[in-house]
């Protein structure tokens, strides 16, 4: 435990003890730096920090060494106690102490005896600031007595009767641990109907004739002996009588209805019920008036045991064991008392004062019954140790009052009831330290540019120091938000700059004195590629280069490392590394991947990458390079069990040597007319010895490869059957994920077909709970991946195995992975969630961790949920955006940016974990600080006179914080762009217009507009404006009732002007919200509308009207919103080229048909076809009705069908008027087509004309040119 620096208060009256006892615990302490020389040359009392457990038994075999370490300054002289007297080591020859140790080394190998040094021992650790002691450590040498001889009647049982085999262990110290086994060392299989209870006696519920045997041996392991003992074989012999009578179920353990148990608090609670019946019982549990705990219950040995972990006092109650079967049922009830040995809600912790200070030492512990707290002082009692003015006792607390030098001392705090008892030493340090600083003088940071800077200055001193940092030898005092001072005195620059760089001086002080100490900070420029490598395409043979030119500071030396594919480059000299550049000679496909260069200096690194693609060199002309042909006449030699030998005859190399032959196989049982890779030989080799797995109907075939690439496969060979055997191998990748907070999910890779070895392929499925003494469980399950454990307790670790069987026999023994089972939802909120605001934007959250028993799952991190409640300076509310931060591992604070100034925020944490989010903490209210206001919405300058002009504006978006003024600057410019002297105006902020007199006539200036609060201005609006020369005709246009009438892809802008009649106009335009220049496009002549096309569908756009050649003068912004995107356009078609085409090529082909037709009628033959189809009256072809008035196949009533085979008129070869008279105009858009006055298109998209549907054909399309032009036809 670390010494504690408390502040300085006022003596007060014992009368007020209450309340220093407050102000002291809401004090914050300050450590003691860790700091080697710092500890060397401070006093301090001694400090216990490695001593033997209370309770210590001991190998009566061995030597027995009692630790007692401590530390202090000066070092501190050890000595011991014996049951409550003086132990005198000298007078001892067995007994030795280490040196500079108080640890008591007994010799007992040489000669000792335990026994003899039985007791209660004590150490004291002693030097001139005090005496701090040690626990009572009891010894005891642990016994593993013999079992006594005894003569064991065989047991004569009755087939369904119960039976009880007695254990009965010899008393050992600690108690042995039991388990039945036979004469072959094996565990006897237990079940709901036989099991081992807590006494170590076997219990049958029922015997069956398979109980029968010589050898029930009960066990027992001494542990801290390493020893077993064996009691003698029992033997049950069960006789059968016919029929077997059922019994209903009577409880063997533990007996009559009721009994009591007490268990002490964090301890684990079993209780037990065993019984007898048959058929054989189950056991259920339940607690009379309340649950039992979810997360810490469990049940063992077939549910007749009942586990309950880390028992509290509300854990006390009534436990109902329910033992049933078809007959009836029994029941007994333990009553369970949770009593609690001493614990800690605060120890006392040590203090370290300067002189005249205050302080307490707090000692609180609870237990039940409530325990009893004592004071001693440097190891005595505190009521005969001697007398100190300055320390007050009141019951738990020691209240210190202007403390001396003389006041160091070791305090103990001693809390006991019956149960057991809590000591804890904390010692009163009292130094007078002038300020020291621990940092290196002198010590130089070199940051990069817009990074953080972190200027260390560890200090100590008693009193504590005060820290103030400065920016040179002399110079002011840092304060703002530009810097972050930690409290243990670390200056941080959150983004540094280059004007950062300098000395900086750290002061440290106090009433015994001051001391500073210098720092240099030198702010860098980044490093930067500035010409990065390209992706390069390059022949096989052929040179390139890639280049990497960089950027740095002056200062940093950097180093320029290539890779390539992420791995150092090969070692070959073909690759050239130069100052700026790689370069690779003679390049191979091998060269082919990613080439990264990497640039590092001393403080940062960049990195740049370009693909290298290879390819082939075209080929030399004389000769032709080619594939191999495959290999052929494959032959199996050799056949064993586990491998064969393969021999082919090579195919023609085509001029290129063969490299390499790879050989490729198929399981014809598992996976038919797939190919797998088997190996590869070099190109010299035609034969090879292949190893095969069993259970496998292998063929094989060869590739061979050259430098060109791989031939053609080689024809199968012959089939070969392996023959079967036990697994080789286990399913890979075995994991155990709960899917749920009460499973484990465990999965598994399951073996390939030819990885079998045998028919019948399964998986035995092994698992048991982590750190608990179970035995394993298993399944064996069909040929799956996955296998589903319900039932668990939540997030516990399992040891999982997966042994892979055939119908041969089992795999070798699995390797061993840990899982977990499922996770559920944490349970506990962060606490004491505290935010410090660090300026108007940022602002840092800090928040305890949860316990991470509490969080039942993987810790991932913590999410901060924070919104932005109001704004402080406007009232009214709007939606809430929720924003989320996640903090990844178990860190406790985060930085909250881009905060808007002067609101107010909530905020709440919580901790995540695999499954989920835990539940919130209360939400945290805090305000941010006032900030500079962004510029005002907008500034209109309108009413030119002679000598005036009329200012509007709107109060900024974001104000930020309370407006208090606005500024306004003005000057004017000349014909020459010159600007003049600058005019100031400040504005009240409640005003949003003026107007701006006793200016010159006919003259432009130049506004410059901002808002301010009390942190500073906001960022400016500018405008220019002119005054007029003449009252009577304005020299300047006037541009007003701008309006817009959007489509899908075009805008039509109209506008009203009044001016000069020799105006040009311009339209200005972009999408709305956007900070890209304004688009510009030139009006025609004098017209008051514009058409602007290419416009994008669904988006919105601002547009203005200004006159060319007048001063610029711009109308007021308007916004409008194009239409949505349209399935298909219909309005360009006839001006596309493919429309007119075909358009052409309908007509040609209609002009043909026509000649044909009178040609025939003039020579009056019929038309032949016309009867056979008339005949079959084929649907897809049928005649027009006579009032269709169409061309047969040529009307628009089919507008998307294909033109029909042939051609027919009605009978009488006329055609009516009436329908076939339609124009273009008919088939437009009417009114709503055509242009209005100002040339715009009106209702583009509204409804169009509708046409009868022909031949009850009924479509919702909107018609076309197309039809049009049929119908013209």
């Amino acid at each position: 435990m670390q010494p504690k620096i408390m502040m300085k208060k006022k003596s007060v009256s014992a009368s007020k003890a209450s309340l220093v006892l407050f102000l002291c615990q809401m004090i914050s302490a300050l450590d003691v730096p860790l700091d080697s020389k710092l500890l060397e040359e401070l006093s301090q009392p001694p400090t216990i920090t490695q001593q033997s457990p209370k309770d210590y038994i001991v190998d009566p075999r061995e030597n027995i060494v009692i630790q007692c370490e401590a530390k202090g300054k000066p070092p501190p002289s050890f000595s011991w106690t014996r049951n409550g007297t003086h132990f005198d080591i000298d007078k001892d020859a067995q007994v030795t102490m280490k040196p500079n140790s108080g640890t008591l080394v007994i010799n007992i190998m040489n000669g000792g005896k335990a026994e003899a040094y039985e007791g209660v021992y004590q150490c004291t650790a002693r030097n001139e600031r005090g005496a701090a002691i040690s626990n009572n450590i009891v010894i005891r040498p642990s016994r593993s007595p013999l079992w006594t001889k005894e003569r064991l009647e065989p047991n004569h049982v009755r087939e369904g009767d119960s039976l009880v085999l007695h254990c009965r262990p010899p008393v050992g110290l600690p108690p042995p641990i039991i388990f039945w086994m036979d004469n072959a060392f094996q565990r006897l299989p237990q079940s709901e109907r036989v099991s081992q209870g807590l006494n170590g006696d076997l219990y049958f519920s029922n015997v069956q004739p398979e109980d029968t045997r010589e050898d029930y041996i009960c066990y027992a392991r001494f542990n801290h002996t390493q020893t077993i003992q064996q009691k003698q074989p029992i033997s049950v012999k069960v006789f059968s009588t016919k029929p077997v009578t059922e019994r209903q179920p009577v409880l063997l353990t533990p007996t009559g209805s009721t009994s009591t148990k007490v268990e002490l608090r964090g301890n684990v609670l079993l209780l037990e019920c065993i019984a007898a019946g048959l058929p054989t019982p189950v056991i259920r549990w339940i607690k009379e008036g309340g649950e039992l705990p979810a997360n810490r219950t469990f049940f063992e040995n077939f549910k007749k045991t009942l586990k309950i972990i880390d028992v509290s006092e509300a854990d006390s109650g009534n436990y109902k064991c329910i033992a049933r079967n078809m007959l009836g049922s029994a029941h007994h009830v333990i009553s369970v008392t949770v009593k609690a040995a001493p614990y800690w809600i605060t120890a006392p912790r040590n203090l370290v004062l300067s002189p005249g200070e205050d302080g307490t030492l707090i000692c609180r512990a609870n237990g039940n019954p409530k325990p009893n707290i004592s004071w001693l002082a440097n190891g005595v009692p505190i009521a005969i140790a001697p007398e100190d003015p300055s320390r007050k006792v009141d019951g738990d607390t020691i209240i210190f009052s202007h403390v001396q030098e003389r006041s160091s001392a070791v305090y103990q705090c001693n809390a006991s009831n019956e149960y057991g008892y809590l000591l804890a030493n904390a010692f009163v340090n009292v130094l007078a330290e002038p300020p020291r600083i621990l940092t290196t003088t002198n010590k130089l940071y070199q940051v990069i540019a817009d990074s953080p800077a972190l200027l260390d200055c560890a200090y100590f001193g008693s009193p504590k120091p005060e820290i103030e940092w400065f920016k040179g030898v002399k110079g002011s005092i840092l304060r703002g938000n530009e810097y972050i001072f930690h409290d243990n005195g670390t200056l941080e620059i959150p983004v540094a700059q280059k004007d950062s760089t300098g000395t900086y001086t750290c002061v440290a002080r106090n009433e015994l004195g001051k001391i500073q100490n210098e720092v240099h900070l030198e702010v860098k420029d980044p490093t930067m590629i500035i010409k990065q490598p390209e992706y390069k395409v390059i022949q096989r043979y052929g040179q390139v280069s890639f280049e990497c030119i960089i950027k740095h500071d002056s200062t940093l030396l950097p180093t320029v490392i290539w890779l390539k594919d992420n791995d150092a480059l090969p070692d070959d000299e073909r690759f050239l590394v130069g100052k700026d550049n790689l370069t690779i000679m003679n390049v191979t496909d091998k060269d082919d991947g990613t080439y990264t260069c990497i640039v590092n200096t001393t403080l940062d690194s960049v990195s740049a990458s370009a693909v290298l693609t290879v390819v082939a060199a075209p080929p030399t002309p004389a000769i032709i390079y080619a594939r191999p042909n495959p290999p052929f006449d494959l032959e199996l030699t050799g056949q064993l069990e586990r491998s064969v030998e393969l021999s082919w005859i090579p195919g023609d190399e085509n001029n290129s040597p063969i490299t390499n032959f790879v050989i490729e196989y198929e399981d014809g049982l598992h996976e038919p007319g797939v190919w797998h890779y088997q190996t590869e030989v070099p190109g010299t080799q035609t034969t090879v010895q292949l190893k095969l797995s069993p259970y496998v109907n292998y063929s094989f075939r060869v590739i061979a490869v050259n430098e060109i690439g791989r031939s053609q496969p080689s024809e199968p060979s012959e089939q070969y059957l392996t023959k079967s055997a036990n697994p080789d191998e286990n399913p890979s990748n075995v994991q155990g994920i709960g899917s749920e907070p009460d499973n484990l999910v465990i999965t598994w890779e399951s073996l390939k077909g030819f990885q079998s070895n045998g028919p019948g392929l399964q998986y035995k499925v092994s698992w048991r709970q982590k750190d608990v003494d179970d035995e394993w469980t298993s399944v064996i399950v069909a040929n799956v991946s996955k296998y589903i454990v319900s039932g668990t307790p939540t997030f516990v670790p399992y040891e999982i195995k997966v042994q892979a069987l055939n119908d041969l026999g089992y795999a070798p023994e699995p390797s061993e992975v840990i899982g977990h089972s499922g996770e559920d939802l944490p349970m506990v909120a962060p606490g004491n969630v505290q935010v410090h605001v660090i300026n108007s934007t940022l602002a840092k959250v800090h928040w305890d961790p949860v316990p991470l028993k509490t969080v039942r799952g993987h810790l991932q991190g913590y999410k901060v949920y924070y919104w932005k409640v109001q704004s402080l300076s406007r009232r009214s509310r709007r939606h809430v955006e929720k924003k989320i931060l996640t903090f990844r591992g178990n860190k406790t604070f985060g930085m909250l940016p881009g905060l808007e100034p002067y609101s107010s925020y909530k905020l709440n944490v919580r901790v995540v974990n695999g499954k989920g989010e835990g539940p919130a903490s209360p939400d945290k209210v805090f305000k941010t600080p006032e900030g500079v206001p962004s510029s005002p919405s907008f500034l209109k300058i309108t009413n030119p006179t002679l000598d005036s002009l009329t200012l509007e504006w709107g109060s900024p978006t974001h104000p930020n914080g309370i407006l208090i003024s606005y500024i306004l600057k003005f000057q004017p410019i000349n014909n020459t762009h010159e600007l003049g002297p600058l005019v100031e105006i400040r504005i009240p902020a409640n005003e949003s217009s003026m107007i701006l007199k006793n200016l010159n006539y006919s003259t432009r200036y130049k506004f410059y507009f901002n808002a301010q609060t009390s942190v500073g201005s906001g960022s400016q609006i500018t405008e220019e404006a002119v005054t007029i020369m003449d009252e009577v005709q304005p020299l300047y246009p006037r541009i007003r009732n701008v309006t817009t009438a959007a489509a899908e892809t075009y805008a039509n802008i109209s506008w009203e002007y009044e001016g000069p009649d020799h105006a040009n106009f311009y339209v200005e335009y972009g999408v709305a919200g956007s900070k890209e220049d304004w688009k510009k496009e030139i009006v025609n002549g004098s017209r008051s509308f514009f058409v602007l096309k290419g416009l994008t569908p669904g988006t919105a756009y601002k547009v203005r009207v200004g006159a060319e050649g007048l001063f610029g003068f711009r109308s007021s912004e308007d916004v409008f919103e194009t239409g949505p995107a349209m399935a298909s356009r219909q309005v360009d078609i006839a001006t596309q080229g493919w429309f007119i085409g075909l358009m052409c090529a309908v007509a040609l082909l209609i002009l043909i048909l026509l000649i044909v037709c009178f040609i025939r009628r003039n020579k009056g033959g019929k038309y032949p076809v016309k009867e056979k189809e008339d005949a079959h009256a084929d649907p897809e072809i049928q005649p027009m009705k006579e009032d269709d008035g169409t061309f047969g196949e040529y009307s628009d009533a089919e507008d998307h069908k294909p033109l029909k085979k042939g051609s027919r008129t009605p009978s009488d070869r006329t055609v009516k008027k009436e329908d076939s008279d339609d124009s273009l105009v008919d088939y437009g858009e009417g009114v709503n087509g055509q242009f209005n006055e100002d040339g715009s298109f009106i209702g583009q998209y509204s409804g169009k004309k509708e046409k009868e549907p022909a031949e009850g054909n009924e479509s919702s399309e909107a018609p076309s040119p197309v039809n049009a032009m049929n119908s013209f036809v």
